[in-house]
């Protein structure tokens, strides 16, 4: 009779075979629109992180900026997978958000894993900058990426910030894929000396 494998050794072979860990990361600044937990759920349902199952509790919280000026963008990746971040605006609607980059994959006895995601290397709206924070070395545990990134000259009384996290070598989330979500919300007054960016929706 073959000797009982080690309650260590039990917890490794099912931590193998649930396949890839997913990753988690914390919308630091600007203030987030749900209540975030420690890791920062709910974050796995597009657009926003939450969805009926996992609804979260709204913060009411929202950032006012002026157009034209830099909005501060601080995360914290609480579980680490390689990949990337982007960041796009919905100015009157959520629907506005991109979809989730385009994922290319391989097959596993699990499923599709994610090998690298689409990053677009000169964005449009509704994307302010993407392939932010690409990385594939765990960050240490102090770490906080941050940047700085331009807002259009736009009015908008709740436009929407979404900054989401695309995961490589991940399966498949069946809430939104590949890709990790946070969003905030920002008030935007266009500033008066700057002319107006008309290729957002609304804007006069």
């Amino acid at each position: 009779m073959k000797p009982l494998m080690s309650a260590a050794l039990c917890v490794s072979a099912m931590m193998l075979a649930a396949g890839p860990a997913s990753a988690h990361f914390i919308l630091v600044a600007p203030d987030s629109w749900v209540v975030e937990n420690p890791l920062g759920d709910p974050q796995k349902a597009g657009p926003c992180g939450a969805n009926a199952t996992t609804p979260g509790t709204p913060t009411a919280k929202v950032t006012a900026m002026n157009g034209g000026d830099k909005l501060h963008i601080k995360i914290k990746e609480t579980i680490y997978h390689p990949g990337f971040y982007r960041v796009a605006l919905a100015v009157m609607d959520r629907a506005e958000l991109p979809k989730d980059p385009e994922a290319t994959t391989k097959d596993s006895p699990r499923g599709p894993i994610s090998v690298s995601g689409r990053i677009e290397s000169a964005p449009q709206p509704p994307v302010l900058v993407d392939g932010l924070f690409l990385h594939h070395e765990k960050p240490a545990a102090d770490t906080f990426w941050e940047t700085d990134v331009k807002l259009p000259n736009i009015n908008c009384d709740k436009c929407t910030v979404q900054i989401i996290q695309f995961m490589e070598a991940h399966g498949l989330n069946k809430d939104g894929d590949f890709t990790y979500h946070h969003c905030a919300d920002v008030k935007i007054t266009a500033n008066p000396a700057m002319p107006i960016d008309k290729g957002w929706p609304g804007q006069k």
